[in-house]
């Protein structure tokens, strides 16, 4: 398993970071990525509520990236 190797801090200029802080940031990175895809495909054209739909994804991949670390 992934949470096996990975430590639950690390050590970013002296200080001791969660590793869910790491997950953020790489969730934040591929939600943007997916956010730029998914307004070139014109998918926020047939949504409801397009800032709902942005914060939806972002917690189901973050869960999912906390998840692989805890």
């Amino acid at each position: 398993m992934l949470h096996e190797w990975i430590p639950r801090e690390l050590a970013f200029l002296d200080a001791h970071v969660p590793t869910l802080f790491v997950a953020f940031l790489l969730a934040a990175g591929v939600i943007w990525l997916m956010d730029k895809w998914l307004a070139a495909c014109a998918i926020y054209e047939r949504v409801w509520y397009p800032a709902l739909l942005r914060v939806a994804l972002f917690f189901v991949l973050f869960s999912v990236f906390g998840l692989m670390v805890y």
